[in-house]
C-alpha cells in the first residue's frame, strides 16, 4: 500500500479547521497535530494568552495558526470570530467544539449536596459545555450551509454514555451534546447539503485543567480515591494520552470518513464497556 493512497484517506492539507477551547489541553493537542499535517488552525479560546501560547507552538513548528479570543457563550462574539477568519482565510472547512469544562462548585459532596447545588452554578456548567456547541454549530453551520460542505465534530465525553457520580451537570451536558450531534446530523443533511458531516467523539478520562482537582493530590500529583477508581475501571489500567485522540481526529475530518455521519465514537480505554465485575 503507497503512502500516497494513505495520504489521500486521511488528508487534512489546507484544510481551514476551527477549535473551540482551543488553548486546552486536549484540543491544544488537536491544534498541533492538524497544524502539523498542513492544516490551517483557528485557536479559539475565552483565554487570549492560551490560545496565542497554541498559536505560537504551531508556528515555531512552520505550521500556520490564527488566534482568536471568544466567548462562545456570546453568538455576536462567536460571529465576529467567524468573519475574522473569513477575513484571514476565505472559509471555514471544519469546526471542532471543544470549549467545555466542569466547576468544583457544581460537584456534589458531602459538604455540597445535591438537594443544595445552586441552580445557577449547575446551569452555567450545562451551558459551558452544551449552549457554547450550539452556538458554535448554529454560526459556524450556517457557513458551511451556505457552501454545502464542511465538518464539524463535538466533543462530548464517556459521560455521555455513562453519567458519573459527583457531577450531575457535566454529564447531564454531554449527554445533550450526544443527542444534539445525532439531532443535527439528520437535520442538516435533509435541509442543506448531504455533504456536511456532523459527529462527535466521547473521550474516557485524561488529566486536564478541569479535572485535575478531582483526579490527583495537590501538590503531590498522586491519583485520590477517585483517581484510583477511575483507572480501576478502566480496563487498560490508565489514563489516557491525548495524543491518543488524535488519530480519530484525522479519520472524523478526513476523506476516508466520508459516510461518517452522525455518530458519537468513543475513545476510552475500555471504560463504557466494563460493567464493574
Amino acid at each position: 500500500m503507497s503512502n500516497d493512497y494513505l495520504a489521500e484517506l486521511f488528508s487534512v492539507q489546507d484544510k481551514v479547521i476551527a477549535i473551540t477551547g482551543g488553548g486546552g489541553i486536549l484540543c491544544g493537542a488537536m491544534a498541533d497535530a492538524l497544524a502539523r499535517a498542513g492544516a490551517r488552525i483557528l485557536v479559539m479560546d475565552y483565554n487570549p494568552a492560551k490560545a496565542q501560547a497554541v498559536v505560537d507552538r504551531i508556528t515555531q513548528a512552520g505550521g500556520q495558526a490564527m488566534a482568536l479570543e471568544v466567548n462562545c457563550l456570546d453568538k455576536a462574539n462567536v460571529e465576529a470570530a467567524l468573519a475574522r477568519a473569513l477575513e484571514a482565510y476565505g472559509c471555514v472547512d471544519a469546526l471542532i467544539n471543544g470549549a467545555g469544562g466542569n466547576r468544583k462548585e457544581a460537584t456534589t459532596s458531602a459538604e455540597l449536596p445535591f438537594f443544595d447545588l445552586p441552580l445557577d452554578t449547575f446551569m452555567s456548567v450545562f451551558d459551558l459545555n452544551f449552549k457554547t456547541a450550539l452556538i458554535c454549530c448554529q454560526v459556524f453551520g450556517k457557513h458551511m450551509a451556505e457552501r454545502g460542505e464542511g465538518s464539524i465534530i463535538n466533543i462530548a465525553s464517556i459521560n455521555a454514555i455513562k453519567p458519573l457520580t459527583n457531577i450531575p451537570a457535566y454529564s447531564a451536558a454531554k449527554a445533550a451534546v450526544r443527542n444534539f450531534t445525532e439531532w443535527l446530523a439528520v437535520h442538516i443533511s435533509h435541509n442543506y447539503s448531504p455533504r456536511i458531516r456532523v459527529n462527535a467523539i466521547a473521550p474516557g478520562f485524561y488529566l486536564t485543567e478541569q479535572n485535575r482537582y478531582l483526579m490527583t493530590v495537590e501538590g503531590t500529583g498522586e491519583l485520590t480515591a477517585r483517581g484510583q477508581s477511575v483507572v480501576g475501571h478502566t480496563p487498560m489500567h490508565r489514563l489516557g494520552d491525548p495524543q491518543e485522540l488524535l488519530s480519530t481526529i484525522f479519520w472524523l475530518l478526513a476523506p476516508g470518513s466520508a459516510f461518517v455521519h452522525g455518530t458519537t465514537t468513543v475513545v476510552d480505554g475500555g471504560f463504557a464497556a466494563f460493567s464493574g465485575v
